[in-house]
């Protein structure tokens, strides 16, 4: 099967840098899209930044010019470098990963979460 590993959450001060990595192994062939989506206290989950094979970006808006996400295909890892972090960024984020080719069949993944906490 596949997993999808995350690592780099954390404490961090207002206006502090966090990078957040993620990889995914098993028996894949290929993956789509990966990305990082986030969820808070009370609140939904929501997408953070997403990057496709074709390397197409998509980012929510609260997080566009402080976040930047970037992959490296052969080792089917995803990176969020996230700077000038601010509280309201404070949740649990995830790692996603979908149209995962693995036997001729697609699938979606998600990681398991990892705590990141803005807070002085």
């Amino acid at each position: 099967q596949v997993q999808l590993v995350e690592s780099g959450g954390g404490l961090v001060q207002p206006g502090g840098s966090l990078r957040l990595s993620c990889a995914a192994s098993g028996s894949i062939f290929s993956i789509n899209a990966m990305g990082w989506y986030r969820q808070a206290p009370g609140k939904q989950r929501e997408l953070v930044a997403t990057l496709t094979s074709g390397s197409s970006t998509n980012y929510a808006d609260s997080v566009k010019g402080r976040f930047t996400i970037s992959r490296d295909n052969a080792k089917n890892t995803v990176y969020l470098q996230m700077n000038s972090l601010k509280p309201e960024d404070t949740a649990v984020y995830y790692c996603y990963a979908g149209g995962v080719r693995v036997f001729g069949r697609l699938h979606d993944y998600w990681g398991q979460g990892t705590q990141v906490t803005v807070s002085s």
